[in-house]
This record gives C-alpha cells, sequence and structure tokens, in this order.
C-alpha cells in the first residue's frame, strides 16, 4: 500500500478511515431513513412531493409484486426511466425483493437496448412508455417476461398526473406508438403490491446489487459489477467528504439537492439518490435538464444546498439571463464530475454564487467517486482532487510499475468502492485488475507532492461528450454495417458546448453515399450523444504498415 501524502491535506473533520460495515445492506440503509425521516420530504417532482414515508410504503408495494411474478432471487431487474419519481421507487422495490438493478439509458436504440439486455439477462424492465417503442422492436429476442409501463403522470395524482399524460401523449406527440400486449400499467402493478405481502430477504454484502453498463475498448457494453457494499461504502466515503460543507447547514434544515444529471448514471445513483436517502435530504428531480428555462423555473420553487453536476450544465445555468431567478444564497456544495471543469465555467459560477464547483473524478467501475477537491475550496485548481477515505491511489507505468517519482502513470485506484468486476467477463476484469487489487482506469495521470491528483492524458481513445463515454470501436462497428461504406474511424475533437464531440471519417464504398444519409443511419442506430457532429469523406485513411487506422492524425487534422 502507497503512503497516503494526501492525508495532511484532508480538510479538519474528514476522517482518514469510514466504518464500511455500517450497514449490512442498501437496503439496511434506505430502511432506517424511511424510518428516521419518515415525515419529511424524498422527492420532488413536476411541484408533488412524495414523502420517505411514501417512499416506504409504494417501494415496498412494488417489490412485493415483483416478487409476485415468480423471478428469483439474485435476478436482474431493468430500469429504462428518466428522472422521474418513479425511477426512486422502483429501485428501492427491486433490492427489497432481493433483486438486481440493471441501469439503462432511455434514449438507447433497439440495438443498443438488445445487447444490454442479453447481456444481463434481465427477465423484468420497467420502462416509461416514451421509449417503448425500442424495446417493442427487440424484446422478442431477450429473457425479458416482464414489462411495466410508467408513464410522466402516474405519482402526480388523479387530475393533474391526466393532465401531464394528456399533454406528453397528444399535445407534444413523444410517445411513438408501441405494441406491448402483455405489460402492466405501473399504477397497477403498486395496486397490486398493496394487496400482496414483502418476503423480507436476508441480503448480505456482498450480493450484488447493481449492474452499471460502461462502454468498452472492444465496442459492446460491459456491466460493472456493483455490490451492496461498494455502494454503501462510496455513499458513507462522499458523506464524510462532504461534511465540513454540509455541518454549516442549521440543524433543523433539511438538505435540498439537485437531480439534474441522469439517475441511470452512476454519479447521480449514488451521489444524489442513494446519498440522499442516508442523509434524510429532498431531492429535486429534474427530467429534462437541457430545457434550460425549466430547470430554473422548478430550482425556483426550492432553496438549493447540494448541486452536482457536469461542467455543461453548470455553463448553461450561469449564462442564462434567468440564472437568477433561484435562490442560491445557501448553496452549500457544487460537485463537478463526468467530464473536466473548465475553468472559465467555474470562475464565473463562483463569482456568481460564492459557492466554488469542487471537481470531482470517478467510473461506474468505482460506484463512482474515487477523488475530489476539498468542499473548502474557494477558488478552481484543475486537479481531480484528493482521494476520498479508505482510498488509495497509484499510478503505473506502461510495464505495470510504479512510475517514476514525478512522471505521470495510468491511474490505478483501491478501495472499498471498487467493482467485483464486469459481469459474465473475467477476461475483461482480469485486464484491469492487477494482483494485488487495484484497478486500472486507463487514465494518465500526475500526483503533486501534496496528494491532489490531475488528468493529463488517456490510454484509451475514448471520447467524452457531455461527461458521457462515447468508444470509437462501438460506432464505427455500426458505421461500418452501413452499405456504402467502406471503412471509417472516428475521433474525439473539442467542443466548446460539449467539451468533446464525435468527428466522423468515412471512405466511401458508393460515391454516391452523401452525408444526410449517414446522419440518418447513426440516429436510427446511435443514442443522441454518440452521433458525430462532423462527417468527413475521404479516399483513404492515415494507417500504419500492418493496418492499424492512426487515430491521432485524424484527431491532429
Amino acid at each position: 500500500m502507497m503512503e497516503r501524502t494526501w492525508l495532511a491535506s484532508y480538510p479538519q473533520g474528514v476522517p482518514s478511515e469510514i466504518d464500511v460495515n455500517a450497514y449490512p445492506s442498501l437496503v439496511a440503509l434506505m430502511e432506517e431513513s424511511f424510518s428516521k425521516y419518515a415525515e419529511r420530504v424524498a422527492y420532488s417532482f413536476m411541484g408533488t412531493d412524495i414523502t420517505f414515508a411514501q417512499t416506504d410504503r409504494l417501494s415496498q408495494a412494488f417489490a412485493a409484486y415483483l416478487q409476485s411474478l415468480g423471478l428469483t432471487r439474485g435476478d436482474r431487474v431493468a430500469v429504462m426511466l428518466p428522472n422521474v419519481s418513479q425511477y426512486p421507487l422502483v429501485v428501492a422495490g427491486i433490492l427489497r425483493a432481493g433483486y438486481v438493478v440493471v441501469n439503462v439509458n432511455p434514449l438507447y436504440t433497439a440495438r443498443e437496448l438488445e445487447h444490454q439486455l442479453k447481456d444481463s439477462g434481465a427477465r423484468a424492465i420497467i420502462i416509461v412508455e416514451n421509449f417503448a417503442t425500442a424495446l417493442e422492436k427487440c424484446i422478442a429476442a431477450t429473457s425479458v417476461k416482464h414489462v411495466v409501463l410508467c408513464a410522466m403522470g402516474d405519482q402526480l395524482g388523479w387530475f393533474k398526473g391526466m393532465l401531464v399524460n394528456y399533454v406528453v401523449r397528444q399535445v407534444k406527440k413523444m410517445v411513438p406508438a408501441f405494441y406491448l400486449p402483455t405489460a402492466v400499467r405501473f399504477n397497477t402493478a403498486i395496486a397490486s403490491g398493496m394487496q400482496l405481502s414483502l418476503k423480507k430477504p436476508d441480503i448480505r454484502p456482498d450480493e450484488v446489487a447493481v449492474l452499471q453498463y460502461t462502454g468498452g475498448t472492444t465496442g459492446l457494453a460491459k456491466g460493472a459489477v456493483l455490490l451492496h457494499r461498494n455502494v454503501i461504502a462510496n455513499v458513507l466515503q462522499s458523506e464524510a467528504w462532504n461534511a465540513p460543507a454540509m455541518n454549516k447547514l442549521a440543524a433543523d434544515v433539511q438538505p435540498v439537492g439537485v437531480c439534474a444529471l441522469p439517475l441511470y448514471h452512476i454519479f447521480a445513483f449514488t451521489i444524489g439518490m442513494m446519498l440522499a436517502l442516508r442523509t434524510g435530504g429532498k431531492q429535486v428531480l429534474i427530467p429534462n435538464p437541457r430545457d434550460i428555462p425549466a430547470t430554473l423555473k422548478e430550482l425556483s420553487r426550492h432553496t438549493v444546498h447540494i448541486f452536482p453536476a457536469v461542467n455543461t450544465l453548470f455553463n448553461a445555468l450561469v449564462n442564462h439571463a434567468d440564472f437568477h431567478t433561484v435562490n442560491w444564497s445557501q448553496l452549500k456544495i457544487c460537485v463537478g464530475g463526468g467530464t473536466a471543469v473548465q475553468s472559465a465555467v467555474a470562475k464565473k459560477w463562483f463569482e456568481e454564487t460564492g459557492c466554488p464547483i469542487c471537481e470531482g473524478y470517478g467510473l461506474s467501475e468505482t460506484s463512482p467517486s474515487v477523488t475530489c477537491n476539498p468542499v473548502t475550496s474557494t477558488e478552481y485548481t484543475g486537479s481531480i482532487g484528493l482521494p476520498l477515505p479508505n482510498t488509495d491511489v497509484k499510478l503505473l507505468d506502461d510495464d505495470g510499475n510504479l512510475a517514476a517519482a514525478g512522471q505521470p502513470g495510468e491511474i490505478a485506484i483501491k478501495g472499498p468502492q471498487v467493482m467485483a468486476g464486469y459481469w459474465q467477463r473475467p477476461d475483461e476484469t482480469a485486464r484491469v485488475m492487477t494482483p494485488d487489487g487495484y484497478f486500472k482506469t486507463g487514465d494518465v495521470g500526475t500526483i503533486d507532492a501534496r496528494g491532489f491528483v490531475r488528468i493529463v492524458d488517456r490510454k484509451k481513445d475514448m471520447i467524452l461528450v457531455s461527461g458521457f463515454n462515447v468508444y470509437p470501436n462501438e460506432l464505427e462497428e455500426v458505421v461500418a454495417q452501413m452499405p456504402g461504406v467502406m471503412e471509417c474511424a472516428c475521433v474525439g475533437i473539442a467542443d466548446a458546448r460539449s467539451g468533446e464531440a464525435v468527428r466522423l471519417v468515412i471512405v466511401k464504398k458508393d460515391p454516391n453515399l452523401t452525408e444526410a444519409e449517414v446522419r440518418d443511419y447513426c440516429r436510427e442506430n446511435l443514442t443522441g450523444y454518440k452521433q458525430p457532429k462532423q462527417i468527413e469523406f475521404r479516399q483513404e485513411l492515415p494507417k500504419t504498415p500492418v493496418g492499424k487506422i492512426l487515430r491521432r492524425e485524424l484527431r491532429d487534422k
């Protein structure tokens, strides 16, 4: 184990270790909070509040309903929902029933969804009706036998819910026609579960809680296996890290957090939802943060204390004319993750709110948080901060040995938040785990004398679009199947709005192939953030003598 030089840089009150055995399972953590904070509001969605007690009652009913389907202990249940009030109820229900949550991006195409459902072996899925058409196209090829359909207005009360659903379906035309004849509506499932009793399983720390899918260098998404103890540890690590700022809140004030990052992403799942459950906080659910006016309008109804976000969202909000309709004066913590926070954005945010953006770093494989800048910071450092309690970070050279002092190396992580491995992929697990238990991230960084970590490069060719991982191999494999394409390559290019964007370079097989045809094909087969911003046609691609495409030369264009 490395000497933890960073401990000397910890703010006062942050421990070097947390008790990773505080709870036997996430269910124990949630049920403690359901009881302790029963009367508090847990979630606010479209002007409707749900208390901890209601979350307890509804999630227990949903858990009982799932058990009635004949699922067996440890079965995987897919959740394909945006930030709606059903999401936390569904996740709590799946875990309380003894099953495994499989988070799915609601914007996935049928091709992407089919791979994840088949790979995880999911036997049930909870999906919002807006995206049910993608499921219809692929369900026959998967092991999914049970479908629960959610609508945006399900939990908003009879009249308001009916009105919202009418607008979504009939006015905004956001629900394409679909045919899933055996699907059960969410409210029907809840009503059914209310008549049943939950058989409480005895869940242990080493049981699987979540399969969190992350792109792979092979082009296929892999499921990071997160155990109950992994997520619990990261919740408690993050709580300890936030304490110097959160302790400034009066004892009778409930912490209020903004949940604008998608809950199916591990950042919002752990640092938003699960951490708020542990601390008795209220989460303001934002279903579409790209709608900046609507987001600010919703936030103006609350006094906000905690705001995890990505650089692009901080930037869009602080530059909007309605920014100061929100009371930012009580902000205690802003965490920037997913992608690098730009210094200009951090500077303007601090000037406008008085609360610094503390940049952190993590991965799906680490539940996710690994490092974070101290919440007592007042200026942008450009670093990703210090390793969290119980976390060891070291830098490795290309041979897997410790990098020479002062030299960059691949960031490797050891801690209770590190995944158990990749789902049913021992080959990929062995490739990223060292014999002494460190996870190799593929990111190259440095560690200074005070323990602050900086990222200087990526070993992988991964492209980071607004905090989402885009893997060139996957895009190339999809585009190469298009009639008219001889070969292709894609690289990341700098983009002022999303940090990076995708440039796709194609050598034509059919000389009549057009950019419009390529864009239509990509829209059909790739979710939004994976689609190319630039498309270029060339006579040939730059290659090594053995025929490997030189992506570096395409980037350097």
